[in-house]
């Protein structure tokens, strides 16, 4: 007896600071009104649910990662990544495979998670527009926010490459479903490219983040912008006017990944799988109106149908929309990014 008592108390002491390493993870998002709704809805309920402690970071997406991983000195344990960027990191080896023994992804829609990064939102990149300035007959196409006789103003746009591509060639005359085709080789890209080039004399701003493109339409300081639809949604709230079309949209998703070596690597799979989970996927659409990856979340009763109707994901408006091609992006981002940024400096 006393044997096995000291055993156990041998364990027990080897375990507890292994045990309160465990209980931490270090989140990183993007800020802004993003942010805080995953706290709110995500993180929040499920470190109070589970114990886990979240540490909440802001970064500036993969290339922190990247930086994180060649450097061997990785502090971040879960970040919030686009689709596309984590298809990229993954293939790069800069991502833990995720366990799906262990996150629960039996409800997701097949295509909104992957072997590096499981879905956390869906969400659309739009046009918006300023209704002080057009009223509520702003643009219907990219067509038209890249038609500056029709719609005469200063634009906003993307400073990095992803979802900067296919308006630029829908604008081109490229049907909807033969965009990803047409940039299958640098000469697609760079048609792309130099559709930008048009409109680049009237691009007053290209922002670099969900916030930024959100103040700006706040602020007035452009007529018409692409971005992110929660966040304008949340800027109306807050007093902008500011307005958005789904026709053309493109329809893509975030999701959390695991950066490779990250400190507390089982612990961050746990509280994947706690965050995935329906009760806490329902609760996004409360604080920022992008859809959840997990369609039992629909069952709850939390989702309203006025707020569905609302959603990327609600049927009516998918099917107006361009679903973003993560294969394109593992493909071709490093070199489309590259085009794109020299683009920028011309």
């Amino acid at each position: 007896m006393k044997l096995s008592t000291g055993l156990t108390l041998a364990a027990s002491l080897i375990a507890v600071p292994a045990l309160a390493q465990d209980k931490t993870v270090t989140i990183a998002s993007w800020g802004g009104s993003y942010q805080e709704a995953q706290s709110k809805a995500l993180f929040g309920p499920a470190s109070e649910a589970t114990g886990i402690v979240v540490k909440e970071e802001t970064y500036g997406g993969m290339s922190d990662v990247r930086l994180q991983v060649t450097s061997g000195a990785v502090t971040l344990d879960i970040v919030a990544s686009g689709s596309g960027s984590a298809a990229r990191a993954g293939a790069e080896g800069l991502l833990e495979e995720l366990d799906y023994s262990i996150i629960d992804v039996s409800d997701f829609y097949p295509t909104l998670y992957s072997k590096h990064c499981v879905g956390g939102d869906v969400f659309s990149t739009v046009y918006a527009w300023n209704t002080d300035t057009y009223g509520d007959a702003g643009p219907q196409s990219w067509a038209d926010f890249f038609d500056v006789e029709k719609f005469p103003g200063k634009r906003a746009y993307r400073a990095k490459v992803a979802g900067a591509l296919e308006p630029a060639l829908m604008a081109d005359g490229v049907a909807m479903e033969d965009v990803y085709s047409v940039l299958d080789s640098e000469e697609g890209i760079e048609r792309a490219l130099n559709k930008i080039r048009e409109l680049k004399p009237n691009i007053d701003v290209f922002w670099t983040s969900g916030a930024q493109h959100a103040q700006l339409m706040k602020d007035g300081e452009v007529d018409m912008t692409t971005g992110w639809n929660g966040r304008f949604d949340n800027a109306a709230k807050d007093g902008a006017q500011v307005k958005y079309s789904y026709n053309q949209a493109l329809l893509d998703y975030d999701c959390f990944a695991i950066p490779l070596g990250a400190p507390n690597k089982d612990t961050a799979m746990m509280f994947l799988a706690e965050i995935s989970k329906p009760e806490y996927q329902a609760n996004l659409p409360l604080y920022i109106t992008y859809g959840p990856t997990n369609k039992a979340a629909y069952d709850l009763g939390k989702i309203d149908a006025e707020m569905v109707a609302m959603l990327p994901s609600s049927p009516d408006n998918a099917a107006l929309q361009l679903p973003v091609s993560l294969d394109w992006y593992a493909k071709w981002e490093t070199i489309a990014d590259e085009m794109y940024q020299e683009m920028l400096t011309e």
